[in-house]
């Protein structure tokens, strides 16, 4: 089969990096699925690991962690999925990636891909989906009720991949004032297009920002970059007895100027379950299949904004510039080989 891998982690100046090559098909086992990839996404947490993860001597890493396909073999233990079935899903980050033709996922973390949308406009979903899902209602424990709640939710770096769903299901399906922040004219156009209440700019300070729209504290804030950055303005525009939740990596997290107003701090990462293999894991799935419901109700909309072509080394290393650039609005797709 085809695929896209690479054996040392390196920037994308390297000489020798993401290449085209040739794999054995996988074969699936126990609860597995055997997908043919049709459609996938690129996250920062590609570019992170193509940057810092090295290959097992002699072998190949393929990334990619956002998929749209059909089944075409099942484990023995399968009972959720046939031969046939078109799904999507995220995948394990312990395995092989989905940038490749072939790519097996246990069936506890795959879902029923929406009918009314096509393989590459499904594939900008899957992971950013899980994400905002499982920081809004299992991190953050934020009640699934549109009856406003007089609670607020302060979305940083709101404009990507994870904010651009956060923002919908947050405004859809709970009473939260949303305040989302973006820094360019078409990314506060997107974000307030999704839903934002408010929209403020991170460039500034946000407790200045928050006065500025006349909300000087919030009850939740969610981080999902430059968390370091921002650190002391998180601290000044919480609210006492607030909820913090983070999805990024600062190299230094001092939480105890937290402690005076009684924060809470919340984790979120959508690789937990399938890493520890919890007993909850199946929970995705139903995850995955809900969200599939909100988009063929017409509810959520895909946040596919780029289309970078066919799935090959080229057009990756496209999509890992843009990514690392910044400057990426909603999420970058590729389908078909």
């Amino acid at each position: 089969m085809k695929a896209i891998a690479y054996q040392t982690a390196h920037a994308l100046t390297a000489e020798v990096g993401l290449q085209d090559i040739d794999l054995p098909v996988p074969r699936p086992e126990g609860r597995e699925l055997l997908i043919e990839v049709q459609a996938v996404s690129v996250n920062p947490v590609d570019t992170k690991i193509r940057n810092g993860v090295n290959a097992p001597d002699g072998a190949w890493k393929v990334l990619g962690w956002d998929a749209t396909g059909v089944v075409t073999a099942v484990g023995p233990q399968v009972s959720l999925f046939k031969v046939g079935d078109r799904v999507w899903y995220a995948g394990d980050i312990s395995r092989q990636g989905s940038n490749a033709q072939y790519q097996t996922v246990d069936e506890r973390i795959v879902g029923r891909m929406p009918s009314s949308l096509d393989f590459a406009a499904a594939a900008a979903l899957p992971l950013t989906a899980i994400t905002a899902w499982e920081m809004l209602f299992d991190r953050l424990q934020i009640a699934r009720s549109p009856t406003p709640s007089g609670q607020q939710l302060l979305i940083i770096g709101a404009a990507g991949g994870v904010g651009s769903v956060m923002i919908q299901l947050a405004r859809q399906l709970t009473g939260l004032t949303i305040i989302a922040t973006a820094s360019r004219p078409e990314t506060q156009q997107w974000v307030q297009d999704l839903g934002a209440h408010h929209v403020i700019d991170h460039r500034l300070p946000l407790s200045e920002e928050l006065q500025r729209i006349g909300i000087p504290q919030v009850t939740h804030i969610v981080s999902l970059n430059q968390t370091e950055q921002h650190l002391p303005q998180i601290l000044e525009s919480i609210a006492p007895q607030g909820h913090f939740g983070l999805i990024d990596d600062p190299r230094v997290l001092d939480v105890m100027p937290f402690k005076r107003k009684s924060v809470a701090i919340h984790w979120e990462l959508m690789f937990t379950r399938s890493l520890y293999q919890t007993a909850d894991m199946i929970e995705q799935h139903h995850l995955l299949n809900a969200v599939a419901d909100l988009i063929d109700q017409g509810v959520l909309r895909t946040t596919v904004n780029e289309q970078f072509g066919v799935i090959n080394a080229e057009n990756l290393r496209r999509a890992h510039a843009l990514l690392e650039s910044g400057r990426a609005q909603g999420k970058i797709v590729l389908a078909g080989f």
